[in-house]
């Protein structure tokens, strides 16, 4: 089992690690939509999107994976009646080649005042 912590990811809001390599699989940590760096939250959940996704490509790199790796995606929303049409309409075009399975739930609130949170598996070559 390996842990990694990527250097373009926003730092966890608590004591855990971005992922977890465990043979060929990866296990994501919830990634949020905040700026690497700062406590910044993009406005918006067009913005709040993109960032996630980006930040959710930071880890996969940073672990030796892409994009095209993840298989499970559990997608967490603080406002699904709102949010939802944008998410979806984003996560096509993010996803457009090779889209991985995907539940999306709504939940009452997020550890930080974020719109969206997103919990991946992507599965990896072997080394």
């Amino acid at each position: 089992m390996k842990s990694i912590n990527s250097e373009k990811a926003p730092d966890p809001v608590g004591l855990y690690p971005h992922a977890k390599r465990v043979g060929n699989l990866l296990f994501l940590s919830g990634v949020g939509p905040r700026v690497k760096g700062s406590k910044e939250i993009p406005q918006g959940i067009e913005a709040q999107c993109r960032s996630v996704f980006e930040n959710v490509k930071s880890v996969l790199e940073a672990s030796g994976a892409s994009w095209t790796d993840l298989v499970d995606v559990t997608v967490f929303l603080t406002n699904m009646k709102d949010d939802f049409p944008v998410y979806n309409k984003l996560w096509a075009e993010y996803f457009a080649d090779n889209p991985p399975c995907r539940t999306t739930v709504e939940i009452n609130c997020l550890p930080t005042p974020i719109s969206i949170e997103l919990k991946c598996i992507a599965a990896l070559k072997e080394d």
